[in-house]
């Protein structure tokens, strides 16, 4: 016979695994709308049903380990997994060409030799590419990374604050941010608009697109190159915390995988 604290446990279990559920369902589009902001980026080959399959399973896996208890919002939660486990699904199933395989490692070559901040003009300058080219090289080699999902979607940014954060820590984030809004202030006017109506606003490639009357690669293009540049002007001011995306062979090698989320909601 079942005790009442037995009965009190069990009562709990299922209030848990209600609560996942309608997480889950509640967020289901949210799968699609990731789906959405990344096709612009993926070769037209690809199984987009194979994709959202992997995106709801990263849902699934977010909902059991979310703590609602820590001081970050479902949705940029789910977000990351999905995203991840979207990405880590293309890595498996959808291997680069060998031409494309040539290109990163032509533009690798050329981003280890060349002065700081790197440019997307320097780096066909460099390697005899077009700049599209060259935009369409550093999109595809986020995919060659090999991170997993697991450990892309635990960045800092969902910790709760702590009373032993480092001291100037605040002051530091600051620094970088105006550093980023100065960055991103100086950027032509498309590429600007593109960032703006992407990270701000959360709209798919397809929407930004018929807003800035481009084609979706062309969006997409641009995108790619305005993150690269203001990653190499962050870089270039703080080393340290903003590592090379190809360092040199005597420094370590820094994976990276696309971890944007939303603004939370």
């Amino acid at each position: 016979m079942t005790g009442p604290s037995g009965t009190v446990q069990a009562y709990q279990r299922t209030a848990e695994q209600q609560r996942r559920d309608d997480l889950i369902l509640q967020h289901l589009p949210l799968v699609k709308h990731v789906i959405g902001r990344l096709l612009g980026e993926l070769p037209a080959t690809v199984d987009v049903e194979n994709l959202e399959s992997a995106g709801v399973l990263g849902l699934v896996e977010a909902a059991s380990k979310f703590d609602p208890s820590r001081n970050a919002q479902f949705k940029t939660f789910a977000y990351l997994r999905i995203r991840g486990a979207i990405v880590d699904e293309l890595r498996r199933n959808s291997p680069l060409p060998q031409q494309v395989l040539n290109r990163i490692a032509l533009v690798r070559k050329a981003y280890r030799t060349l002065p700081h901040p790197i440019t997307v003009a320097a780096l066909a300058a460099a390697t005899g590419l077009s700049q599209d080219d060259v935009v369409d090289t550093l999109a595809a080699e986020r995919f060659t990374k090999t991170v997993s999902w697991e450990q892309a979607a635990e960045p800092h940014g969902l910790e709760p604050a702590t009373a032993a954060a480092e001291p100037g820590a605040d002051a530091e984030r600051d620094e970088l941010l105006q550093q980023l809004t100065d960055a991103i202030e100086n950027l032509p006017e498309k590429e600007r608009l593109a960032l703006t109506l992407y990270y701000r606003e959360d709209l798919r490639l397809r929407e930004i697109a018929e807003v800035l009357q481009l084609s979706v690669s062309r969006v997409s293009r641009l995108l790619s190159k305005a993150l690269f540049e203001l990653g190499e002007q962050l870089r270039d001011r703080r080393p340290l915390a903003l590592p090379a995306p190809w360092p040199s062979s005597s420094q370590t090698e820094f994976p990276r995988s696309p971890t944007e989320a939303p603004s939370p909601s």
